[in-house]
């Protein structure tokens, strides 16, 4: 058998020798050097950018504006420290694996490639093991509290619990107190919290009815007349007042309420989203550097 000597040095009955064509097409520990170290190298970007982002951040000066330009930092953070980290460990698991000798070139190239994508798909699962509490805290944090905040302000509404979220019906119990304000000092009523508990329950159910009925504003205008000395069309009125002044609180707190939940919905699946192109970007590049490192090992002899 004639032997010939190859351009990149090596014998034909060298390359026999070592033929691979039994062995295994993945370099296991070379995949599994490449994963430590791109999920080890995620974990520091990830502090670095916490620390970045406590650092200039502040909670006592917030404002939508301010939380949308940290919240589109976060993400931005996000997809660097996927892109750097992936392609470190993408590169180092084909740099590092195991040299095919007699294999077509284009199967080479497939297996680079694969040894990335299996590197980038393991430093994943270690990251999600790792800081699976952390992203799920992210991504459920904010639709969590919008969404206690629009099921306290249902709850209030059904339960005739006065303002939406407003300490416990504190302000309802504000507007109660208004009706029995005099201009004069009226001598102590022994049955004044009997009274304003009436006046106060009167309040939550037409509140839940969501108008008040004209007995109950003649009662009530009566016990203010009464409690107050005013005119009775005056103290009517009071109670009228009293009562609008009381629904615009309540529905302006819901409102709210549903509005920051609609928000923490939208910035929730924003973030999903954007953390799906980022982790998407992270297998591509992942497997790119991989076939960058094997061909990089292959060209040295």
């Amino acid at each position: 058998m004639s032997t010939t000597i190859t351009a990149s040095g090596i014998t034909t009955a060298e390359i026999d020798a070592f033929d691979d064509e039994p062995a295994s097409g993945v370099s296991w520990g070379a995949i599994f050097a490449g994963a430590a170290a791109a999920a080890a190298l995620s974990l520091i970007l990830l502090v670095l950018g916490a620390g970045l982002g406590f650092s200039v951040a502040s909670p006592w000066g917030a404002t939508r504006e301010t939380a949308a330009t940290v919240g589109a930092a976060a993400l931005g953070w996000l997809a660097f420290t996927q892109l750097v980290a992936s392609s470190v460990g993408g590169y180092l698991a084909g740099r590092l694996r195991i040299r095919w000798v007699n294999v077509a070139q284009d199967e080479v190239w497939f297996r680079d490639t694969a040894h990335g994508l299996l590197a980038w798909a393991i430093a994943t699962l270690i990251a999600a093991a790792v800081l699976g509490s952390a992203v799920t805290g992210l991504l459920g944090g904010a639709a969590k509290v919008g969404g206690e905040a629009a099921r306290t302000a249902v709850t209030a509404v059904a339960a005739g619990g006065g303002a939406a979220a407003a300490q416990d019906g504190a302000q309802t119990g504000y507007f109660v107190d208004s009706l029995f304000r005099a201009d004069t000092p009226q001598a102590a009523d022994p049955n004044d919290a009997q009274t304003r508990a009436e006046a106060l329950r009167i309040f939550v159910n037409d509140m839940r009815a969501g108008s008040m009925g004209p007995e109950d504003v003649r009662y009530l205008g009566q016990v203010v007349s009464r409690r107050t000395g005013l005119a009775p069309a005056d103290a009517e009125k009071r109670v009228a007042d009293a009562f609008n002044r009381a629904s615009k609180t309540l529905n302006d707190a819901e409102v709210a309420a549903k509005k920051a939940a609609d928000e923490a919905r939208k910035a929730a699946a924003y973030s999903a989203l954007w953390m799906f192109i980022a982790l998407l970007a992270g297998a591509f590049f992942a497997s790119l550097a991989a076939l960058a490192g094997g061909r990089q090992r292959d060209d040295r002899v």
